[in-house]
Parts: structure tokens; C-alpha cells; sequence
């Protein structure tokens, strides 16, 4: 199986972002996966979508005087999830989030990045699941023709506390959104004790996937703890020939125990091991 992969530049939040890029590089990845997620990474977009192709130029030059390419680029308006969720009842706010998604998509396109990540939107308890579900599907559908009007790819992330947090339920929204397609992470799953033979249906959805170690109980482990069978996914991503990045995700955060991981060295411990299984396929 042939594979390509990634590291988040939100891997090494306490670098700056030069020198996450450096190390990233130094590490011998190609790609970058991109994180915009306001007051908690590197670029925020408010700051970057002041003039959104000029910022994506500027990142792009840094990107190719260290050898690398962008893999996605991933938005995420609030460390919270809720205020500027994509199906927010406050139109005022789902206006903004689409603005900044188109913002997104320039922003992609002047990088040189040829997919963008968004989460899926939440529950609101005040109307319903169903309510909060049938205005998610519409806002992701907006999101899709808008993706392909401009030549990217668009995925979504499944992820703890969103609308969706079973493979059944990424599943059916799925169905429910022609084109949509999947930034996969088992892990949102196993962390909630889903085995991978349930997760792995998602596989020939997706478009973009994370990996990094993970076990009941925690988004974030070491690979040692790790309970996720890799070798298996990555036979299902050849069968579905899968053609995307692989995204070693690691993170640093004080959430989920995820500030609790030697990053570097799980970083390359996570993804020579997957070079080497792939490379048996």
C-alpha cells in the first residue's frame, strides 16, 4: 500500500510555528496538516482571514522552504465547540460560520491545499436531536458545493461531544449528504469502548485520516496502551483504495489526558510502524 503522511502543526503547540515546522520537517514528514482553530493554535483565523490568500502565500513559501506541502487545512471557530457550531439556531451565527468556510476555502486554494476540515455541529437540547441533525445535514451539504464550486475536497470529523459520536450515526449522515466525505479518527470512538470492527465501515468514506494511539477511556494514549488495530484499518483503507493523507495526530492539550504523551518520540513510533505494515500490503 502505497502511503503518504502527516503531521499537525498543532502538534508542538509550546514551538513556535516556524520551529514546529522545523521539527516536523527534521522528523522526515512531508505533509502538514493545518489547524486554524481560534485562541488555540498557531494561526488563528481571525487573524489569517483578514486578508485570507495572502496569509495562505505566506504560509505556503514557509511550507516549501522546509519541503513540505499543506494535507488539510481544519477549522475550528472557538476551543468550544457549541458557540460557532456549523448548525447553530442563531442564523446571525451560522452566517458567520459559513463566511469564515468560505474564507477557508481561499485560504486552502492559495496554499495549495487540496482538502478542508470542519466539524459536523452539535445537539441542542432545546429543540432535539432530530432538529439539530436535519440543520447539520443542510449546512454540510452547503459546505460540500461550495468545496467542489472551488476543487477541494471537504471532509468532517465524527468527534467526542458532536452531533455524532457513533459510527452509525457518522453513517446515516453520511447517506443523508451526497459528497460528503470523512476526516477519520478512530479514535473519538474508542475512546467510548466502540470496537474497530464496527468503526470500519467509515472506511471507504473517508478522505483525510488521524491516527495515533488510543484505548477505552482515553482519545490519547501512548502505543503502548494503544488498543487500536492499525494494521487492520490500513488494510481496509487499501481495499477501499484509500488515496489520502495519513494524519499521525497527535496533540498537546490540557483536555482528555492529552498532555500526557511524549509527542515526538509517539509521533515516530506511530508512524514507522505504520510505514512498515503498510509496506507489507
Amino acid at each position: 500500500m502505497k502511503t503518504k503522511f502527516a503531521c499537525a502543526d498543532f502538534t508542538f503547540p509550546l514551538l513556535s510555528h516556524p520551529h514546529a515546522l522545523d521539527l516536523i520537517a527534521i522528523l522526515g514528514f512531508t505533509g502538514v496538516d493545518i489547524g486554524l482553530f481560534e485562541q488555540r493554535s498557531h494561526l488563528w483565523p481571525s487573524k489569517e482571514f483578514k486578508n485570507p490568500r495572502a496569509s495562505a502565500k505566506k504560509l505556503r513559501k514557509s511550507l516549501t522552504d522546509r519541503g513540505l506541502v499543506a494535507a488539510d487545512v481544519f477549522l475550528q471557530m472557538r476551543p468550544d465547540f457549541t458557540p460557532f457550531a456549523i448548525n447553530q439556531p442563531a442564523a446571525a451565527r451560522r452566517r458567520q460560520a459559513r463566511d469564515w468556510f468560505l474564507r477557508a476555502l481561499d485560504y486552502a486554494d492559495a496554499l495549495g491545499c487540496k482538502h478542508v476540515t470542519t466539524l459536523p455541529g452539535v445537539v441542542f437540547a432545546e429543540e432535539g436531536r432530530d432538529a439539530s441533525l436535519g440543520r447539520s445535514a443542510s449546512e454540510l451539504a452547503w459546505r460540500v458545493e461550495q468545496s467542489k464550486a472551488a476543487g477541494l475536497v471537504f471532509g468532517t470529523e465524527a468527534h467526542v461531544g458532536s452531533i455524532v459520536t457513533t459510527p452509525e450515526e457518522t453513517a446515516d449522515l453520511v447517506r443523508r449528504v451526497p459528497g460528503l466525505t470523512l476526516t477519520l479518527d478512530y479514535t473519538h470512538f474508542t475512546r467510548a469502548g466502540i470496537p474497530d470492527k464496527r468503526i470500519e465501515p467509515l472506511v471507504p468514506h473517508a478522505s483525510h485520516v488521524h491516527m495515533r494511539g488510543a484505548c477505552r477511556g482515553r482519545l490519547q494514549c501512548n502505543f503502548q496502551q494503544n488498543t487500536i488495530d492499525y494494521p487492520r484499518m490500513l488494510a481496509a483503507m487499501a481495499k477501499a483504495n484509500y488515496r489520502g493523507w495519513i494524519g499521525v495526530e497527535y496533540i498537546w492539550i490540557d483536555w482528555e489526558h492529552c498532555n500526557e504523551s511524549d509527542n515526538v518520540s509517539e509521533t515516530l513510533v506511530l508512524r514507522d510502524f505504520l510505514k512498515k505494515t503498510a509496506a507489507a500490503l
